[in-house]
């Protein structure tokens, strides 16, 4: 089988099992079973694969087929110009949190202590601390599985950042300048209806924000308090529909400046604001 025919095989098996961008997936999973780029791929279309590369992408489109996530079969996602590694125990970074970095970024100055809560795969604070050097960077998970693959991606990506595990502030010491976080938001019943690679394959204590999907905004609105320094900022990535209840919640506990910002789809994505 050429490279071409692999292309063409492949796409033709992901539509018949209805995968959504079956084209795209059918090149990115002969790219990363092959190890090859755009470049070689339309310089050696008509080459012949070898039996090693054919075996492992019938094997990546096997998965493929079963709704397995596409960066779990890679092992990868790109995020803020980044590369991170991604694995069943973490959640797949997004292009909607990337909106959280950036107005996190707007926001910082120079010697800011920065703290990720609910870190998961690391790809928010790893993505601040890479594009400002000068603040301290800390993150925390309850998950030691997801804390192993945030540690990796910080050595990828070359920049230090001071891991802890523990149930949300637990494990943590000391006020900071900035809290961000990407907390589990989707109430319990919505689960079921989610697509197959996030229901199925996804970490659901990485999804699953209890019966309202706020539980988790609540209690770290309650400990941010205690973890802030006067004047510090809590920036949360939110659900479409939770910008009231998350701004309510921040609006009662204090915070002053409130303010709500729209992903590149028009949606509410974060909520940020002030301590006094």
């Amino acid at each position: 089988m050429t490279y071409q025919q692999a292309i063409e095989t492949g796409y033709r098996l992901l539509l018949s099992h209805q995968i959504p961008d079956a084209r795209t997936d059918a090149w990115l999973l002969l790219s990363a079973a092959c190890g090859i780029d755009r470049n070689f791929y339309y310089m050696h279309m008509q080459d012949g694969m070898d039996s090693t590369e054919e075996a492992l992408y019938q094997c990546f489109l096997k998965r493929r087929t079963r709704r397995v996530p596409l960066q779990y079969i890679t092992g990868e996602q790109e995020f803020m110009g980044l590369r991170f590694h991604v694995s069943p125990h973490v959640l797949i970074p997004r292009q909607d949190t990337e909106v959280l970095v950036a107005e996190a970024l707007k926001r910082l100055r120079p010697n800011m202590n920065v703290l990720d809560m609910c870190t998961g795969s690391g790809c928010i604070i790893i993505s601040i601390k890479k594009y400002r050097q000068d603040i301290s960077a800390t993150a925390c998970d309850i998950s030691g599985q997801a804390l192993t693959v945030a540690k990796e991606n910080a050595a990828l990506n070359n920049v230090p950042v001071q891991f802890l595990e523990g149930d949300l502030f637990e494990p943590v010491e000391g006020a900071f300048d900035m809290i961000v976080s990407n907390p589990p938001y989707i109430p319990t019943c919505e689960l079921a209806g989610l697509m197959p690679e996030v229901r199925d394959f996804e970490p659901r204590s990485a999804l699953d924000g209890d019966a309202d999907g706020i539980m988790f905004y609540k209690r770290i609105v309650e400990g941010a308090g205690k973890h802030l320094k006067p004047g510090g900022l809590l920036l949360f990535e939110i659900g479409y529909d939770q910008a009231a209840a998350v701004s309510g919640l921040m609006r009662q506990a204090g915070y002053q400046g409130i303010e709500v910002i729209k992903d590149l789809a028009g949606l509410d994505r974060v909520v940020a604001g002030a301590l006094p």
